[in-house]
């Protein structure tokens, strides 16, 4: 009976193209929580996805299928593709794994298992630039600046690889600030607790610092960070200042303009000195915010240790990343 209940509400939501709790309690005669019991059983399983927040919650089929026996993945290749691929459709739908790599070979027109070795073979390419789950960035830094006023600089993961783009934590980092999404700042937060954690002990960090956001969000994405995180450490006080005309650092496309901006908008508001200090960005382009706010800590002689990290980084020459 229950696969006939679970089969009833894939066909209505097909034939309707979506589908509240409403219209399947009223459809199948069956009391709410029956209805929702099968639309959780369904959700979990993969086979619907929903859309909006109570009380206007829609269901509609999803776009992952099984893929069962269907493509010849060599299993640890399989393993490497669930660990660290994730796409976003259009429509919001978020496919990890396998069923998302499909996914993104069926809408690119590409051969999955083809695809899945080229996968396989530019992730390797990447592994060499990690140590212990952290990527040393100082190398470029040094090429970048004249000189440089963060003693170290890491980042998480980068922010897309060739070919594929974004990578898992890029996805996260670019649906969580652009939606504002307490939830997935949340899950974010929760994946890079355990390396902040790591360097904040391996550094012996006394004091943290933000950097704060450029650009206006109702619920900003830094601030959400911190929050979650919730390091039992000190904050600095670090903050933005309002200009005539706010002019965001991702609409910067050169290194100059880049270091203007946050020399003259980035402030440090705070008189506690500190040994060493960890100051976390989201995603670090060309370095400039890091590098500049770290000069006005050590002038002011507020920390006499700076270790940089971002959630993600670019890979190719610290490029420019507007999306973020």
């Amino acid at each position: 009976m229950k696969g006939n209940t679970s089969q009833k509400i894939l066909d209505f939501i097909e034939d309707k193209g979506q589908a509240t709790g409403n219209d399947l309690t009223g459809y199948l005669s069956i009391t709410s929580r029956a209805v929702r019991k099968q639309l959780n059983k369904l959700l979990s399983e993969g086979k619907l996805y929903k859309v909006g927040k109570p009380p206007k919650v829609f269901y509609l089929l999803s776009k992952q299928k099984s893929i069962a026996n269907k493509y010849d993945i060599e299993p640890s290749l399989k393993k490497s593709i669930d660990d660290n691929f994730l796409v976003i459709t259009p429509s919001g739908e978020r496919l990890e794994g396998s069923q998302g790599f499909i996914y993104w070979c069926n809408k690119q027109k590409l051969g999955v298992e083809k695809t899945a070795l080229e996968y396989g073979r530019t992730l390797k390419k990447y592994i060499p630039y990690k140590k212990n789950g952290l990527i040393d960035g100082m190398y470029k830094l040094k090429n970048t600046f004249d000189k440089i006023y963060l003693d170290k600089i890491f980042y998480l993961d980068f922010y897309s690889i060739e070919r594929f783009g974004k990578t898992k934590l890029g996805q996260l980092l670019l649906y969580a600030k652009q939606s504002q999404d307490k939830s997935l700042i949340k899950e974010l937060a929760s994946q890079i607790r355990p390396k902040v954690e790591s360097l904040i002990e391996s550094f012996d960090v006394d004091a943290v610092g933000f950097i704060p956001p450029t650009v206006k969000r109702e619920i900003q994405f830094m601030q959400e960070l911190e929050r979650n995180l919730n390091l039992s450490l000190p904050s600095l006080k670090i903050v933005k200042v309002k200009t005539p005309i706010i002019v965001p650092q991702k609409t910067l496309n050169k290194l100059a303009d880049r270091i203007e901006n946050a020399r003259d908008t980035i402030m440090v508001n705070d008189a506690r000195q500190y040994k060493t200090l960890l100051l976390l960005d989201d995603a670090l382009g060309s370095g400039a915010t890091l590098n500049e706010t770290a000069k006005k800590i050590k002038k002011q002689k507020l920390a006499e240790n700076i270790i940089g990290l971002a959630i993600t980084g670019s890979f190719s020459g610290f490029e420019v990343i507007s999306e973020v």
